[in-house]
């Protein structure tokens, strides 16, 4: 069994306002605020706070006096809570909760992707109540707990008498009860508050992914939560994106794909210039490198599928022209008026 006296440098005739003293004196020397990363004075606290919790109540010192209190009867993540209610604060290692997070969706167009752009969002999120403080009332102690939040019962066992402390029930681990509610946020410490901010859109930023806003979340006990925001990009008239790079579907009549064109195609930057090549078929792929969207390593691409389309109206020429190339390249078509014939034979 652990020495406690000794671990607080006291007599076992100390009295409880010296071993009250020799504990602040070792626990804010050893506190882990004061200490970062030494794992020696982190264990040191826990040892501290292990020894004042036994001898600080007079039950449990008498138990330990009488070697009926085995090592063990102090739970290692109740050290801060006894240490706040020394010291009248809580310290780093168990911070009161944080307020919600909150996501919020805006909109830009696919053009404002290639330098950024700064958008402002609107919503609403939830901050302390100012007419009681962020209280929700008139608290009043709890009377099951003594306000600490926190119910103990102890169980003999084996190796001695341990302890254990669980959120008070009555109370909900709060410490205290309302015994009035607040009119204006009924209770609830908090009321929702319209929030309008400017935000900086990332170039090349993905519908897929979350833009973090540090500290624009609902407002808690120990501090705001932060805000998502996620982009939802409006479609653009002429280009598809796909990640970085973007796609542009160009339709080609025939005699463009046989005989080759100059044609322009649309970017986010103004039309681009494009030879079509003799001979293009249905579906070939034309890609502009840098013609995309910003990414790490760059610029996407631009990438021109070719969609041929067939004319479905056709002037007395032009069917006699497609008639003398189909004959001279050796290609079988129906012969003139066949497709109205079978027309008039339905129509019967």
């Amino acid at each position: 069994m652990k020495d406690y006296y000794a671990i607080l440098g006291v007599g076992r005739d100390a009295t409880q306002e010296e071993i009250k003293k020799a504990y602040r004196q070792l626990a804010l020397r050893y506190h882990p605020d004061k200490n970062p990363g030494d794992k020696a004075a982190e264990e040191r606290f826990k040892e501290i706070n292990e020894a004042y919790a036994v001898l600080s109540d007079p039950e449990k010192r008498a138990q330990y006096d009488r070697g009926l209190l085995g090592e063990g009867s102090v739970k290692v993540e109740d050290l801060f809570d006894l240490f706040a209610q020394v010291f009248g604060f809580r310290p780093q290692g168990r911070p009161a909760p944080r307020g919600e997070d909150l996501e919020v969706q805006v909109e830009v167009e696919l053009r404002d992707l290639l330098r950024g752009k700064e958008a402002e969002v609107a919503y609403s999120r939830l901050v302390p109540c100012e007419a009681c403080g962020g209280q929700g009332g008139r608290r009043v102690a709890c009377p099951t707990c003594g306000g600490q939040g926190v119910v103990e019962s102890y169980q003999r066992g084996f190796f001695g008498t341990f302890v254990s402390r669980t959120p008070c029930p009555h109370c909900k681990g709060q410490g205290f009860l309302l015994a009035e509610a607040c009119p204006v946020c009924r209770g609830r410490g908090r009321v929702a508050r319209e929030e309008r901010i400017p935000v900086k859109i990332p170039p090349g930023m993905g519908e897929e992914h979350l833009l973090r806003v540090p500290g624009y979340g609902n407002l808690g006990p120990g501090g705001p939560g932060d805000l998502y925001v996620r982009l939802k990009v409006r479609p653009h008239p002429h280009l598809e994106r796909e990640g970085p790079d973007l796609v542009y579907r160009l339709k080609l009549g025939l005699a463009q794909a046989a005989l080759g064109a100059r044609v322009e195609v649309p970017g986010l930057e103004g039309p681009i210039p494009l030879e079509i090549p003799p001979g293009t078929g249905h579906g070939e792929v034309f890609e502009l490198p840098g013609e995309g969207l910003p990414h790490p390593g760059g610029r996407g691409a631009l990438r021109v599928v070719v969609e041929l389309v067939v004319p479905k109206k056709l002037s007395p020429k032009a069917k006699e022209l497609l008639r003398a190339y189909a004959e001279e390249v050796g290609e079988e078509v129906a012969p003139e008026g066949f497709w109205e014939k079978l027309k008039g034979l339905f129509r019967k």
